[in-house]
């Protein structure tokens, strides 16, 4: 069908407020003085579904079990990641006006502001889906989307050891961790399993502790029978209304944890959580990008001092309120834990030691396992 008039008709669609069906497309045909036969009405009726409805062609990726990302590079190039790495998928998405649209669509969904004068957003959708957006030409070859889909449920450490994330040894290890109320970080990459693991790990807390979590956007989903969850706000599209991870860390130390969550640490609410942590709140814990336990102590520095607190500051507060490391990567065979790592200070700075290493299926001891064992005991 000819585009103009698939556009007449989705215009139409739109100024009248009326779902794309078969009666309302085909009053807009009518409207249009234009007749089809019932394929072309069903293809068409489909087609401004995919244009006007949720996230389109994408709805059946997301809600594909399995799936944690789907990724848009522009028309026609769309990947999916199920937990194996990204593979391209065949999607209708034929040019840049219709991925554009999509973008914004889902922009406004979100309640934000999708446009050239604010050609990227970043949001969360309704069913808690992570949208990132940018438009072209700023991206290339066209415009680019990103969905992260939030975990549908929560898993146990003994169905990540049946799902070959760990071995038995380092779920022992994690339980000890987890049961002595020391205060640790997850690090990894990117889709290593970071919130996977630290929502496994929060399972475990005594039932009767309580423990509350601040996000940016909400993925923990612990199951625990005492869990509170504050989550951050960005500005709306006059630029007010904000409500920073770090503001919601100061509310959180106010509703006594036993337990105080940063679902990630991206920013200036690490002044916070190490101050959190060297009060009193022991069991703290929180995700970090990191490549491997000997860079969290400089990713820590980093974040610190760009909020403002000194070098020297930062490594005291790091050496006395946080002890440990699970290091998560992701390989061909998928994410596996690779170890712990305990935090030491040395020559007035803090260094990590490897005191597990499970890449073998097996805990083989490192150098801080004599200190690891007397963390957990």
């Amino acid at each position: 069908m000819n585009p103009d008039l698939v556009a007449r008709i989705r215009a139409r669609l739109v100024v009248d407020g009326a779902p794309p069906s078969v009666a309302s497309v085909a009053a807009a045909l009518r409207a249009e003085q234009q007749v089809a036969g019932s394929d072309v009405l069903l293809a068409l009726v489909d087609q401004l579904r995919a244009d006007l409805v949720g996230a389109g062609p994408l709805d059946h990726l997301l809600a594909e079990p399995g799936v944690t990302d789907v990724l848009v590079n522009g028309a026609g190039r769309v990947h999916v990641d199920r937990g194996e790495g990204l593979e391209e998928v065949e999607v209708a998405l034929p040019d840049e006006a219709a991925v554009r649209r999509l973008a914004q669509r889902l922009a406004t969904a979100a309640g934000r502001r999708l446009d050239d004068a604010a050609p990227w957003v970043d949001a969360r959708l309704a069913d808690g889906t992570r949208l990132h957006a940018v438009l072209a030409p700023l991206a290339r070859p066209g415009t680019a989307i990103s969905l992260r889909v939030p975990p549908r449920r929560s898993f146990t450490l003994e169905e990540l050891v049946a799902t070959g994330m760990l071995p038995d040894a380092a779920a022992d290890d994690l339980r000890a961790l987890v049961a002595s109320r020391t205060s640790f970080v997850v690090t990894g990459g990117t889709g290593s399993g970071k919130t996977t693991m630290l929502s496994a790990l929060l399972g475990l807390v005594d039932p009767a502790e309580r423990s509350v979590v601040v996000e940016d956007s909400t993925e923990l989903r612990p199951d625990h029978p005492h869990v509170v969850g504050l989550e951050a706000r960005p500005a709306n599209v006059e630029g007010a209304g904000e409500v920073t991870v770090r503001a919601l860390v100061r509310q959180a130390l106010r509703m006594r944890p036993d337990r105080l969550v940063v679902g990630e640490v991206r920013g200036g609410e690490v002044v916070d959580l190490l101050a959190a942590l060297n009060t009193g709140h022991a069991g703290g814990c929180s995700t970090v990008h990191a490549n491997s336990p000997d860079d969290l102590p400089a990713r820590f520095e980093a974040l610190g001092v760009a909020a403002g607190l000194p070098r020297d500051a930062v490594h005291s507060q790091l050496a006395a309120g946080l002890s440990a490391v699970v290091h998560l990567d992701r390989g061909p065979a998928g994410r596996r834990v690779r170890g712990v790592a305990v935090l030491e200070r040395r020559d007035e700075l803090v260094v990590a030691v490897a005191a597990r290493d499970y890449r073998s299926g097996e805990a083989v001891d490192g150098p801080g396992a004599a200190r690891l064992e007397a963390l957990v005991r």
